[in-house]
Order: C-alpha cells, then sequence, then structure tokens
C-alpha cells in the first residue's frame, strides 16, 4: 500500500481533502513510494486559522515557557536524528552521511533559538530628559510561513521556526512536495516536546498552496529558499501584499585559485564541494577560477580524486553520493555536459551514462569535470543544481575576481591561497555575502547570519543569527516621563520629602 503524506494542522495529522496528490519517488530505485496530498486554498487558510488561534496566546507566552519547549525538542531532535536522516535518503536520495549532517546543521539552530534571550534583550536609556526615560524592545510579528526547498528538507525549515516561534510567532511551514516526510517528522516531535497545538503547522502541496500563503491578510512574513526565479516571485508578489520577506535565491559560487594555492588541498576542497549531496545545494562550489600556470595540474589532481567517488544508493554506507532528486532533473543536469563541446568546453570526465548495478531505474548521473569553459557556456552562467564543476582559466587575481563579480549571482566564494594579504583583499573586494578563505563552502556557524548578494537575495534579512531574530519581530520605542513622588496630589502621602 502506498504510503500517503498529510498536511499537520492545529497539532495534529489532516488528511487531505482537495483530491489532488503528487508522487514520491525513491531516487535510488526511481519506483513511487508515497503520495502527498496537496492543500487546497481552503485547507491553506485553515493552518493559517490554526497559527492565528494558536498566536493569541503564544505571543503572550513567557520566553521562559518558550525556551524550555525548544528544549526539550532538541533532545528529542538529537535522539531522532538517525530517523529523520532515513526519511531524508529514502525521499531526497543523498547519502545517509550527509542527512545526518544537515539535521546537525539544523540542530545547530535550535540550540540557538534555546538561547534567545539575549537577542531578544531591548534597550534602555534613563534622563534623556527630566524624568523621562525611552525603551526600546521586540515583539512577534504573528503568523508567519515558511516555503522550502527540496534539497535541505529538515535543515532549511530548521533555519526558519526555531527562531520565529522562540519570538512568539506561530508557523505555517510548506515544504517541497518531492521530499514531505521530514516536516511532519518535525511537527511530531514538536508536539511530543510540548508545543501548543497551532504554533506550528504543515501544508503540503505546490503552487497553490505556495501563493495562498503570499497572499493571505494574516501572514506577516514569508521566508523562502529556492531558486533565483521563484525568489524574485515570492519577493515581489508577498511583498505586494505588505508581508516582510526574505527570499533567498540561486547561486554559481566560485573558487578562486592563486598560483600559491596548496593544490592539494584545493583539489580536495572543489571536489567535497562541486561533488557532495550530488551537487544539489546552493554553497556548492560549480566553478573553480585557476590563476596562471596551475590549471593543468589543478584539473588532474581534481579528476584524480572524482574518479575514486563511489556512487551508490544513499542507504548504503560505502556510497559518497547519491541520485539527483527526480529524473527529470537528472536529464536536465545532464543536457549541461553533453552540450559543453559545442560551446567550447573541455570535457574531461562525462558522468552521464553512468548507471549502479541493481539499481538501474534510479536517477543516476556520474561526476563530470568541465575545463576551459568560456563565460558565454551554458554550464557557466545557470545554476545547474548537480554534479558538474566547470574550470575557468584567467590570467591574474584581478581577472579572476573580475569574472566572479561578473555573475549576477553573489551567495557564496572561497579563495584558496597561502597569502594573507591576497585573501584580505578578496574578502573586501569580492561582491559576495559569504566568503570562504581555504574554506570551500563558507556556510555561517548559527550565530552568524546567513545570505548572499545580488541575484542571491531578495529582501532586505539574511536567515537566522541575528538578522533572523530581527526579521522574526519588529521594534518598538516607549518613552515614559512618571512624576517624582514628592508632587503627589495634596493629600496623598507617599513618604517622600517635599523639600526636593
Amino acid at each position: 500500500m502506498t504510503k500517503i503524506v498529510n498536511h499537520w494542522i492545529g497539532g495534529k495529522t489532516v488528511e487531505g481533502a482537495s483530491g489532488t496528490y503528487g508522487p514520491v519517488t525513491d531516487p535510488a530505485t526511481g519506483a513511487v513510494t508515497t503520495k502527498v496530498a496537496f492543500a487546497s486554498v481552503e485547507e491553506v487558510d485553515a493552518a493559517v486559522a490554526a497559527a492565528k488561534d494558536a498566536f493569541a496566546s503564544w505571543g503572550r507566552s513567557s520566553l521562559a515557557k518558550r525556551t524550555e519547549i525548544l528544549f526539550r525538542f532538541r533532545a528529542l531532535l538529537d535522539a531522532n536524528r538517525d530517523a529523520i536522516a532515513e526519511l531524508i535518503t529514502a525521499e531526497h536520495g543523498k547519502v545517509h552521511s550527509d542527512a545526518l549532517g544537515e539535521v546537525a546543521r539544523g540542530l545547530e539552530i535550535v540550540e540557538l533559538a534555546c538561547g534567545i534571550n539575549v537577542q531578544l534583550k531591548g534597550e534602555l536609556s534613563t534622563q534623556v530628559a527630566t524624568r523621562v526615560d525611552v525603551a526600546s524592545i521586540r515583539q512577534p510579528l504573528g503568523v508567519v510561513a515558511g516555503i522550502t526547498p527540496f534539497n535541505f528538507p529538515a535543515m532549511v525549515p530548521m533555519w526558519m521556526f526555531p527562531i520565529a516561534i522562540a519570538c512568539g510567532n506561530t508557523f505555517v511551514l510548506k515544504p517541497s512536495e518531492k521530499d514531505p516526510s521530514a516536516s511532519l517528522k518535525i511537527a511530531e516531535l514538536l508536539a511530543e516536546a510540548g508545543l501548543p497545538d497551532g504554533v506550528f503547522n504543515v501544508v503540503q502541496g505546490d503552487k497553490t498552496a505556495v501563493d495562498r500563503l503570499l497572499e493571505h491578510p494574516d501572514v506577516r512574513a514569508v521566508s523562502f529558499v529556492g531558486s533565483t526565479p521563484i525568489a524574485r516571485h515570492i519577493h515581489t508578489t508577498a511583498s505586494a501584499h505588505g508581508k516582510r520577506v526574505q527570499a533567498l535565491g540561486g547561486a554559481k559560487n566560485h573558487m578562486l585559485v592563486l598560483p600559491d594555492a596548496d593544490l592539494d588541498a584545493a583539489a580536495d576542497a572543489a571536489v567535497s564541494a562541486a561533488y557532495g549531496s550530488a551537487g544539489e545545494r546552493c554553497m556548492a562550489i560549480s566553478a573553480v577560477v585557476a590563476v596562471g600556470a596551475i590549471g593543468d595540474e589543478l584539473v588532474a589532481k581534481i579528476r584524480e580524486r572524482a574518479e575514486k567517488i563511489k556512487i551508490g544508493p544513499g542507504s548504503d554506507p560505502a556510497s559518497e553520493m547519491g541520485p539527483l532528486i527526480t529524473a527529470a532533473h537528472r536529464d536536465k543536469v545532464a543536457s549541461y555536459v553533453t552540450g559543453a563541446a559545442a560551446e567550447g568546453c573541455e570535457v574531461v570526465l562525462d558522468g552521464t551514462g553512468h548507471t549502479v548495478e541493481g539499481f538501474e531505474d534510479g536517477h543516476w548521473i556520474g561526476l563530470s569535470l568541465l575545463d576551459k569553459v568560456p563565460t558565454t557556456a551554458r554550464a557557466y552562467r545557470d545554476e545547474i543544481f548537480g554534479p558538474v564543476l566547470t574550470v575557468l582559466r584567467v590570467d591574474t587575481y584581478e581577472d579572476g575576481l573580475t569574472l566572479i563579480n561578473n555573475s549576477p549571482f553573489g551567495n557564496g566564494t572561497a579563495i584558496f591561497t597561502r597569502d594573507g594579504g591576497a585573501a584580505r583583499r578578496f574578502q573586501l573586494e569580492v561582491e559576495a555575502g559569504m566568503v570562504g578563505v581555504n574554506v570551500p563552502i563558507p556556510v555561517p556557524v548559527g550565530y552568524h547570519s546567513f545570505g548572499g548578494w545580488k541575484d542571491s537575495l531578495f529582501g532586505d534579512h539574511h536567515i537566522y543569527g541575528n538578522d533572523g531574530t530581527h526579521f522574526y519581530t519588529r521594534g518598538k520605542v516607549v518613552t515614559t516621563r512618571w512624576p517624582d513622588p514628592a508632587d503627589a496630589p495634596t493629600g496623598v502621602d507617599l513618604g517622600f520629602p517635599r523639600n526636593h
């Protein structure tokens, strides 16, 4: 019997009523294992109504109560790492170690939310005028929504809702319809931790659910992670409906390798950053920029390492890379490789014909490496979101910097060098929101915010860290004047002398 994934509304599972379902496949076998209910407008409205009702009390609850529940959730999440990772592997296809790493990164933000009291502290200025004090406080927004991608079905939601609910908001999550089960497991753990009904809700679905969240008058803010075209649509539409928006878009992350770099370390980094999670991550390094005469040696080292990567089902502990999420996405990724030579690229590794014995119907693709890639090639211009690494050659640091800064994306970037002065110049001159120095995937720790520049971010706030707290709260300034007690009306004796 095919498993059915439903909604979570008002603290319980709610069966889909629209009659519309989407298929969820096991990427390793290509078999449809699950059906996911697609929410109607009415079902989205029910989730928002449950969140609005819950906000009436949750928004006024004590910070101590909120963090106490999050501490219990953190313990449950830790105890259920493997179970959540298995759900991710079954529906996304990534290897178990990658899935565990995803849960660990989400756990980091839960831990940040457990200590949210530091970020929510207000400010006080006394005696700004005679007997006048001014205080700044932060208060929750109300109902907020998160729309999250398939590539990190547990981590990205946990970049959003722990901070949102710790700040006193209630949350409606619309996860990817391609791998929806992790979201329901998280909802069950939150309920087990004691989160009141309606504070966290999940609506499964497609564009119908997304568009309703963007226009619903009771949704105060929308968080999104996904491709740039959709991020732009989310930002434009939700903003037009008066909502606060943080929409993180796509990327084309460059790794600049200077002639003095440790080429073995650079090659190791390029392989792990380009092919980890099968390249299905917005922080993947997809373009290596080799400066000077090191290109041939660097490409040879990358190829040597890439050819040793074992591809197989994510459930196999020996596998280092799993399949892609769908057959359609696999075919799209392959098209960038099959058309590369005609656009002037040198195809060093072609992974398009890869299969895995016993799993021939899976969504398999091997590792591809393209060298001497012109900036006009599709493989360079587009975000491929798969295991395809392009190498570009430049003569100087300045040429490499110009190439990177000319990209419309500005999510993450990295430089590999032994020269501190060169690294310092790069981190100041490069136009990207996250920079790594001899670190290929510079994802910030939880107490620093994650986000890019240019077409990689739409909105004013990055995600999690201090930006996350500011996004999910609004400031209020209170100016107070109290008369001196010695000036109490005649007949009222507060015990203060009247000779001040």
